[in-house]
This record gives C-alpha cells, sequence and structure tokens, in this order.
C-alpha cells in the first residue's frame, strides 16, 4: 500500500515543527497521526489541493464544505475543533509563516514534493458554489450591505425554522435556571430585553434588524407597544409580515424592508439593536450609534445586544476569519466592548449597563448544532448539502470559540439623556428590570419544546455533535 497518510503527516509535521493534533485517514486507506486522536478524511486528492492552494482555514473550510474532506464515523466535530484551536494557539509552538512565499524552505519544498508524488499538485480547484465571490461596490454601501445580509438570510425561511426552532429567533438565549428549553431561553432573553428597555403599553419601540419579527411581536403581544421592526433581508421582513398578522398583531406592527439609515419617522421611545451591530462595519459604527440617537426620544433607552472579540495587542491589524467572511457573514467585523461603548458614548449616549452572555452563547449554539443534525436530510434539501456544511461548521466553531472566550456577547443598555441630563432610570438595576413588568403585567409562561425522539439517517459520516 502506498502509506499516503504518513508521507503526508510527516511532510506536514515537518513544516510545522511539531506532532499535528489529528489523525489523517488518506484516500488509499492509510492513516497516520496520534492514536486515539479525532480523525479526519481526505478523500481524494483535491481536498489535498484545496489545502496546498489555501493553507489554513479557508483551505480547510473548502474542502470541508465540498465533501473533499470529511470526519471519520466515530469522530466528533467538537473535538476536531477544539483540537485544531488548541494546536493554533498553543503560546509555546513554534509559528512558521504558511504561504506562497514560504514555500522556498527546505521543509516546504518537502511537503510540495510529496504532494507532487501523490498526484495532488495541479490548478486551483474552484472554490465551492456556497463561497461569496468579487464583491461590487464600497464596504458597506448601502447596496453592498444588501447583498450580503441576502447571502446569510435569504436561505431559505424553513431552513432557518429547521434550525432555530418555533421562536425564530437567531441570536443568544438568555438560559435561567427554570429554562427547559431552548423555546424557553429564547422566549426569557425576549422579555429580558423588554424589560431592560422599560417597555410599556402605547410606547413606539424601533427593532433594528428585526430578524423574523419576534422581539416586535413580543413586545406588542405582552407590552402593548406600537413596534416597527426594519430588516434588509426580503425573506425576513415576508415572514414577519406574515406572523404579525397571524397573530392578529398587523394594526401594531409595522414590518419594513428599510436600511437603517433610511429611517425617516423618528422619535421612537426605545430602540433594540440585537445581532445587528456585526454587520455594520467598524468605519460605519460611529454613523450607526449616531442615528440610532436621533431615532430616540429624549429619555429613551437603547438595548445593544452585539458579540464582541477580545482586544489585540498594541500593533496587531485586525484580520476578518476568511471562512466567516466568504462563507458566512460577508463584510462582518467584530469590535471589542470597551470600542462598542466607546462609539455609544461618543454618538452621545449614557451607557448604563452591560452584561455579558458568552457562556448563554455557546449554549444556544450547541442546540441549533443539534437541531441541524436531526433533521440533516431536511436540512439539505432546503438549503443544499453545501449550505448545510457551511452553517453546520460555522455554529459549532462559533460556540467553541464562545466557551473558550475567544468572542463574548454583550447587551448593552443606553440611553438618551434629556436636555438637563436626566437618565429616566430608576436608581438600582431590580427597579429597572421590574417597572416594565409591573406596568404590562408579566407574560404568559410557555410550554416546553420536546425535540422529536427517535434516531435517523444522515450523510454526515461522523457523529452528531455533543451539546
Amino acid at each position: 500500500m502506498a502509506q499516503h497518510a504518513q508521507k503526508l503527516v510527516g511532510a506536514v509535521e515537518g513544516l510545522l515543527g511539531r506532532p499535528i493534533p489529528l489523525r489523517v485517514r488518506a484516500w488509499d486507506g492509510s492513516q497516520a497521526g496520534p492514536a486515539g486522536a479525532p480523525t479526519v478524511v481526505l478523500r481524494n486528492r483535491r481536498a489535498l489541493r484545496r489545502l496546498l492552494w489555501a493553507p489554513g482555514e479557508l483551505g480547510l473550510a473548502r474542502a470541508y464544505v465540498s465533501g473533499d474532506l470529511e470526519l471519520a464515523p466515530d469522530t466528533d466535530l467538537y473535538e476536531v475543533l477544539a483540537a485544531v484551536t488548541a494546536f493554533a494557539e498553543d503560546p509555546n509552538a513554534p509559528r512558521p509563516e504558511i504561504g506562497l512565499r514560504e514555500y522556498l524552505g527546505a521543509p516546504s519544498r518537502r511537503l510540495l514534493a510529496t504532494g507532487l508524488r501523490l498526484g495532488a499538485v495541479g490548478p486551483d480547484p474552484a472554490p465551492p458554489a456556497e463561497e461569496v465571490g468579487q464583491r461590487r461596490g464600497r464596504a458597506h454601501s448601502r447596496r453592498r450591505d444588501r447583498a450580503a445580509i441576502s447571502h446569510h438570510y435569504d436561505v431559505g425561511n424553513d431552513f432557518y425554522r429547521l434550525v432555530l426552532g418555533p421562536t425564530m429567533v437567531y441570536s443568544c438565549a438568555y438560559w435561567e435556571p427554570a429554562a427547559k428549553s431552548l423555546e424557553d431561553a429564547q422566549t426569557a432573553k425576549l422579555d429580558l430585553i423588554c424589560r431592560k428597555l422599560g417597555l410599556r403599553p402605547g410606547m413606539r419601540l424601533l427593532d433594528v434588524g428585526c430578524g423574523w419579527g419576534s422581539l416586535v411581536l413580543h413586545a406588542a403581544r405582552h407590552y402593548g407597544v406600537r413596534a416597527v421592526g426594519v430588516s434588509i433581508s426580503t425573506e425576513q421582513v415576508a415572514l414577519a409580515r406574515q406572523r404579525a398578522a397571524e397573530a392578529g398583531l398587523a394594526d401594531r406592527i409595522d414590518i419594513r424592508l428599510q436600511d437603517y439609515r433610511e429611517i425617516p419617522d423618528g422619535p421612537f421611545d426605545a430602540v433594540s439593536s440585537v445581532g445587528m451591530a456585526e454587520h455594520v462595519g467598524s468605519d460605519q459604527y460611529l454613523v450607526y450609534a449616531r442615528r440610532l440617537y436621533e431615532l430616540l426620544a429624549p429619555g429613551g433607552r437603547l438595548l445593544n445586544h452585539q458579540i464582541a472579540r477580545r482586544p489585540l495587542p498594541p500593533g496587531q491589524k485586525y484580520r476578518l476569519s476568511p471562512f466567516i467572511d466568504r462563507y458566512v457573514f460577508p463584510d462582518g467585523e467584530l469590535s471589542p466592548i470597551g470600542t462598542t461603548v466607546s462609539r455609544l458614548e461618543e454618538a452621545g449616549f449614557e451607557v448604563r449597563d452591560v452584561e455579558a452572555l458568552r457562556e448563554h452563547y455557546g449554549r444556544t449554539l450547541r442546540e441549533w448544532v443539534a437541531n441541524l443534525e436531526a433533521s440533516w436530510p431536511e436540512a439539505v434539501a432546503l438549503a443544499g448539502r453545501g449550505r448545510a456544511r457551511v452553517w453546520r461548521l460555522y455554529m459549532a466553531a462559533s460556540a467553541v470559540s464562545f466557551e473558550q472566550n475567544h468572542i463574548g456577547i454583550n447587551q448593552v443598555l443606553a440611553v438618551r439623556p434629556t436636555t438637563v441630563g436626566a437618565s429616566g432610570l430608576p436608581p438600582t438595576r431590580p427597579q429597572w428590570l421590574a417597572e416594565a413588568v409591573e406596568a404590562a403585567g408579566a407574560p404568559e409562561q410557555h410550554r416546553e419544546q420536546v425535540r422529536p425522539g427517535g434516531s435517523r439517517d444522515t450523510d454526515l459520516g461522523d457523529r452528531p455533535s455533543v451539546r
């Protein structure tokens, strides 16, 4: 037997200067790497070619999304991601540069020679169809933002319903001790936002990036507000309007296909922005913050729910994840929480409260991955195998990133002070969390969402991920 795996692993370890954390099974059936380690399967020579042309994260993503790289049946995706993350971030390990310019060194020449002997060197394979191609226009122009949002959110409402569950909430849930299901935790998050905003009957709420309308539905139904929700996803807007009509709330909820920069009819008593600011971009963030400030009435509150990255060492430049940028959130950017707070304050807001929910998001993402895996054939039928693989990889990788504190999620409560500097908030946190419930009445209890039982055949190959 040719023992392709041994040759390949030996060449890669020679380049990296240390053993790799995965076991590799090549297309000839040979295996190499640490015994008992998570096993990845290179199904063909094209998988290796993808890695040679795009070493690192992008090449691995292309190989997985295309199906050229698989996981062994006894391997868990989270184990692979955790092993790779620990390997890449080992502070005591050598960090060789890997790129075309570095292929001139002896270890790189050995890797290329191994690729030649294995018949894997050739033209750069075309990226999977799910990868974003050349983008037009200035980053975060309205036209380019619409295209980016469409790429991610216009995948199909039925696909999202399968992943997110009946609440159709695509942001971090709030796992209170009493939560028995994802639906419980998402309902608790919606209610937490309403309470932080101090919503009361008759108030006017703006939800920027309203998704499928879950927050405005909850606020109108349980807190008696009149709500405007805006999104630039055509599929989200269509379903949100349908849900409002079916709930008998169309007279109190206005869902618009509209950019936040185009909203003409402020002021609002409260503004929510949940999972939307990540799409704004660092260059536009102050524009975003100032626009929300303009749309709020004096004394009004803003609830900004946003993913944050860790601060970088001095002099190090922020780089977008190539996988996330090309497959998941084109042009998306993360900022440290300190930067977000500073921009809000620069726009005129007074920041009153910051709540970190990092652990909550890791658990939420594991629930979404479990939903996807449990209905894998339906997901593939709805969105295509490549797209389903993208979602599985990005959600599982994000769960690991939250759990290992590489990224976080925060709810920032800010106010637009009155002309005399008043915030309008009660003096203590328990008071302002309770005031909305007292004014509107506590929401009804929701029944636990029971996951269908029974095993189902999938074409994932590897075992279902562990929550």
